[in-house]
């Protein structure tokens, strides 16, 4: 493969992955290629990532694919063994040894990982099937149980449980991650060299935080979600202060529009207002909370927890086909994995378990209709699917009227709207509809809102 097809198919997989890179800077990209030595490998990778990487979250999935297409070494060539490199002649104890060496200085850790990879993540597969495996190379060294061994040599007449012993742990901890690491490196590597590199990087690469859609999120990726939500909801805030700033004019100032209208003979060709009293917006949140949008649901609870502080109200409400306030569960500081228990077992959401849109909004409204006002911004998270029921579509016109703003966010792809009991287009008539799958497209509906 030519270094122009690997730079072409590099850049294509950056955007498959999901990192944003536009021509222009991928010709950026091979102008750079130009200015530096090709033979050092990291100064390629710093020139790739200096054109192409805009954001630090891009990082990760930017150098697994970096190392599928400019691979440190290949199979066909394979870099010079050190003298003191693993030979095929040691024994597994041997090479055990060997590993609680590097767990303590890492110093050729990924040379050894490569020759691990060689002879112990093979294994005999059906033809165009997988061959290459991380898991009998774990397994065959069991780096993990090198800790008690590791720790006995380091602490030799220490003191045991002391800040020594938590440094030392800490360390082989991060070198044992950066083994197993190693070795899921050279396995792609090889796997890559056998099926392609863009076989396995559709499955290994996983997308950036910010395209990570947010029906399939993770509990590790909620973690991280937190993180981005808080900027957003701040934004959030702001817009929804903006538009009402602007979009409204102060009181009339009387006096003053009559003074400035004494140099114009007494005409008031201007007018004059009363600045409005800066507040904050008060918002209501109504969530789907069907299994269908479980995971919508967790990241709607993050978004509440961040909304919190920026409002001056917040009420939140869900439904399946029942709804319930459930404000109660997003105390500030509460643990969200027990925020979520306790929402599951004490709220009074479900009746029949089929979700029900229409008697969603017709019971809010019996129940809870006081909480929207003239104030109040309400906002609608969930996939509109009703199950064939009633929409009462006039209920939630009405109340839609009474807030100041109504918006509603759905995480379906628009593709799928209106197919089988969904009713996007007719909900959306009432309350305008967005698509929101991650944090990108919420970023997008908030900029829009200005």
């Amino acid at each position: 493969m030519s270094l122009l097809d690997r730079h072409v198919g590099f850049v294509h997989a950056l955007r498959e992955a999901g990192v944003p890179v536009s021509p222009a800077e991928g010709l950026d990209a091979a102008r750079a290629l130009a200015l530096i030595d090709l033979g050092e490998r990291e100064s390629l990778r710093a020139a790739y990532a200096a054109t192409l990487i805009k954001r630090p979250a891009y990082r990760p999935g930017f150098d697994m694919l970096f190392d599928l297409w400019f691979p440190p070494v290949t199979t066909a060539a394979p870099a010079p063994r050190p003298a003191s490199g693993p030979t095929g002649e040691e024994s597994l104890e041997e090479l055990r040894e060997r590993l609680a060496g590097l767990l303590i200085d890492a110093g050729g850790m990924a040379a050894f990982a490569r020759a691990m990879v060689d002879r112990y993540g093979r294994r005999p597969a059906a033809e165009g099937r997988q061959n290459w495996f991380s898991y009998p190379v774990l397994r065959a060294l069991s780096p993990e149980t090198l800790m008690a061994r590791i720790l006995a040599e380091v602490l030799a007449g220490q003191e045991r449980g002391g800040l020594a012993e938590k440094n030392a742990r800490r360390r082989v901890e991060d070198n044992i991650r950066r083994f197993e690491e190693a070795v899921a490196s050279d396995v792609r590597r090889r796997i890559a060299e056998d099926a392609g590199p863009e076989r396995i990087a559709r499955s290994a690469v996983r997308p950036p935080l910010d395209q990570v859609d947010f029906l399939r999120i993770t509990r590790a990726d909620l973690g991280r979600l937190r993180r981005e939500v808080h900027p957003l909801a701040r934004r959030l805030a702001t817009r929804l202060t903006m538009r009402h700033r602007h979009g409204r004019r102060g009181r009339l100032d009387f006096r003053r529009t009559v003074r400035a209208s004494l140099s114009t003979g007494g005409v008031p060709l201007t007018t004059h207002h009363r600045p409005r009293r800066p507040h904050k917006p008060e918002l209501v949140i109504l969530c789907d909370t069907s299994d269908s949008v479980s995971s919508f649901a967790h990241f709607t609870l993050l978004l509440t927890y961040a909304l919190r502080e920026q409002f001056s109200k917040v009420r939140a409400f869900g439904f399946v086909d029942r709804v319930d306030e459930v404000t109660r569960f997003f105390t500030p500081g509460a643990d969200l994995v027990e925020a979520m228990t306790r929402l599951a077992e004490e709220s009074d959401m479900i009746r029949f378990g089929r979700t029900n849109y229409g008697q969603a909004f017709e019971g809010f409204a019996t129940r809870y209709g006081d909480a929207i006002g003239p104030k109040s911004s309400l906002l609608i998270l969930g996939d509109a699917r009703n199950n064939y029921q009633p929409m009462a579509l006039a209920t939630l016109k009405t109340l839609a009227a009474r807030a100041r703003h109504a918006y509603w966010l759905n995480p379906e792809p628009r593709a799928q709207w209106d197919t089988g009991d969904s009713e996007a287009t007719a909900y959306g008539a009432a309350v305008p509809m967005y698509e929101c799958r991650n944090i990108s497209q919420l970023s997008i509906f908030i900029e829009e809102l200005a």
